[in-house]
């Protein structure tokens, strides 16, 4: 079984109203690429992952103009693709929808959200993730109400062979400081913006820890946009995001393998601060002149899992040699996103 993580760029240009795909001469919303070379290496890389489940971050809108499902359905179907059935949770507001992909043949999978109405730092479990999330973010002993602008996605999944077991796919992200009129406002805003992001982590982990009670197989994949030396205010609150979520405390003595998540690509970034690690997104920094690369993208896993002989890759261009030596998939995976699909091999 293949299953896949690729956060797709922009992909809600690429439709028109009507969910259909545009493949024209108009500009996408990634810049200096159309329309129809977007959708034409997309296309390619997605024929190439042939994954069983894709999760995709930033899929095509759901809203009351537009509607993800079908827009994905059309896709696969413009590409022949075997996973041509689509799947969402919680719509947002954010043009950044977190939808599956799915061969039915392989697969059966429905939205499964767990939770209650409301939550309070208190609860042993945590409130539904369109829900609010009470904790008191600056220690000042009130609660803050916390929500996801992109609620994670969760899934109850039944492979062909009978295998069951369930995923979370998240798109956590801190915002950049927009309208800071000063460098101490600035400041002010993004450290807020971090502990936002954190303390969704915080509710996230709740969830992870109630299903790893329960034994129950679990995958938590998607763009977490945390980890070690991602943000200059990192120091001020010990753990990154994807620590939180893993279950890596800051004591890691007291950590057992059957609270922990794993992925081999986060266990490398985390192990050292300035040795080389792998990276899953790519970005140009036009003040710079350059172009940065980052750890973003994650598929973890149970420890029940690491049984059932798992076989992680970055889909990378120049890092991966089936990649770096296949110009056609290489020119593909750089026109299509900002960042590159992971896959997960695994026996179930």
């Amino acid at each position: 079984m293949r299953i896949a993580t690729y956060n797709v760029e922009w992909f809600t240009e690429l439709f028109d109203k009507a969910d259909k795909l545009q493949p024209d001469e108009g500009w996408s919303g990634r810049h200096n690429v159309t329309r129809k070379e977007q959708i034409a290496a997309l296309g390619a890389v997605f024929q190439r992952l042939d994954a069983d489940l894709t999760i995709i971050i930033e899929a095509p809108d759901q809203n009351h103009k537009r509607n993800t499902v079908p827009a994905l359905e059309n896709f696969a179907r413009q590409f022949g693709l075997r996973a041509d059935k689509a799947l969402i949770g919680f719509g947002n507001d954010t043009q950044q929808e977190i939808a599956a992909l799915y061969d039915p043949a392989k697969l059966s999978l429905h939205h499964a959200p767990r939770g209650g109405v409301n939550g309070s730092s208190d609860d042993k479990g945590s409130p539904r993730f369109d829900r609010k999330f009470h904790i008191d973010l600056d220690i000042d002993g009130t609660e803050d109400r916390v929500v996801f602008s992109k609620p994670p996605l969760e899934l109850a999944v039944t492979t062909a062979a009978g295998f069951e077991f369930r995923m979370i796919a998240a798109h956590l992200k801190s915002k950049a400081p927009h309208g800071a009129r000063s460098d101490a406002e600035a400041m002010r805003i993004s450290i807020a913006n971090r502990r936002k992001q954190l303390a969704q982590a915080i509710w996230l982990r709740r969830r992870i820890e109630e299903h790893l009670s329960e034994e129950t197989p679990l995958f938590v994949l998607g763009d977490l946009n945390d980890g070690p030396g991602l943000d200059q205010y990192e120091h001020l609150f010990g753990r990154s995001s994807v620590e939180i979520i893993m279950g890596l405390g800051d004591d890691r003595q007291n950590t057992t393998p059957k609270t922990t998540l794993y992925d081999p690509h986060a266990a490398i970034g985390l192990s050292t601060k300035l040795g080389a690690i792998p990276t899953t997104a790519r970005f140009f920094l036009a003040h710079q002149n350059c172009y940065l690369q980052a750890l973003l993208d994650y598929i973890m896993i149970s420890q029940d899992l690491r049984a059932k002989r798992p076989s992680w890759r970055i889909w990378h261009p120049f890092n991966t040699p089936e990649c770096l030596n296949d110009a056609s998939l290489q020119s593909s995976l750089l026109t299509a996103s900002d960042h590159f699909p992971v896959t997960i091999d695994i026996d179930i």
